[in-house]
């Protein structure tokens, strides 16, 4: 195995790894309302982004015909970070994990409605047969799994909508962060004004809202280092060592609660993303 991509590899399992385990970060920090979570998440990865660029020398401006783009991306990754630290909080982290599991293949069933990317016969059959796991979800539990599907499709809206950027995963999640700035500054304002704020308060606890930004910049840098020596089928299958680990998460070290039964759902979906990724393997992602 060369150098590159070697590193490239163990880059993209450390990314995927900080990700899969972070639940239990935020789980750390529970006590802070999951808005004020967000607003530090957010501040900081803009810092960490904006000293990773400068140092590279690759802190670009914002072309004027990508801004709208950008604004969609940004408030879609925006409700998909408040989504998933609420649901940390709220003891749903299977949601979670269910939720990036789908998340790939709704993307595809994306590409290919909107966009008219053409699928393998066992391409569709792999999205159909993700949709019937929901549905049967859905049925075993009594329940509609809202907070995965919203994650998944924010996700595949977020991805759907930064395809045509021409700039890297760097720059466009740096620009992103930078125009959810403003918003987050004047929320951390307003909690100091009505003495709301939880920052500054306790050393561990503001060490960690600090540290998010590294929790949710790092792994992005890292999967930047990856994408430039990896092929993307090969940083895709990575990938799902993230919502396997938060499944492992959930049932393992939170002791959610999670019946026999409730293993069926997982089990289509994770038929699905094999027949997927074999399907991808022959024909082409």
């Amino acid at each position: 195995m060369k150098n590159a991509t070697r590193n490239g590899i163990l880059a993209m399992i450390t990314a995927c790894t900080i990700w899969g385990l972070s639940p239990i970060y935020y789980k750390a920090i529970g006590d802070v309302p999951a808005l004020e979570i967000l607003t530090h998440r957010t501040l900081w990865s803009v810092l960490l982004l904006f000293l990773v660029l400068f140092f590279a020398k690759r802190l670009n401006r914002l072309a004027r015909q990508d801004m709208a783009r950008v604004l969609v991306a940004a408030l879609m990754i925006a409700v998909n970070w408040f989504l998933f630290i609420f649901s940390v909080q709220a003891g749903q982290v299977v949601q979670t994990a269910l939720g990036y599991f789908i998340f790939p293949l709704c993307a595809v069933a994306l590409g290919a409605l909107l966009l008219g990317e053409r699928l393998s016969r066992l391409q569709w059959i792999a999205i159909c047969l993700a949709a019937f796991g929901v549905v049967l979800k859905t049925y075993v539990e009594n329940t509609l799994p809202t907070i995965a599907l919203a994650l998944a499709v924010t996700f595949a809206i977020y991805g759907f909508v930064k395809k045509p950027l021409d700039m890297g995963p760097r720059q466009s999640v740096f620009w992103e962060t930078a125009i959810l700035l403003p918003l987050a500054l004047g929320y951390l304002v307003y909690l100091v004004s009505t003495g709301e704020n939880h920052f500054g308060h306790d050393a561990v606890q503001t060490s960690l809202l600090i540290g998010s930004g590294v929790v949710t910049g790092g792994p992005l840098v890292l999967m930047a280092f990856a994408i430039e020596r990896l092929k993307l089928a090969t940083v895709g299958i990575i990938q799902y060592l993230n919502p396997s680990l938060q499944f492992f998460t959930a049932i393992v070290i939170f002791a959610e609660p999670f019946e026999i039964y409730q293993f069926l759902p997982f089990i289509v979906i994770w038929a699905a993303i094999i027949l997927y990724t074999v399907s991808a393997r022959k024909y082409g992602p």
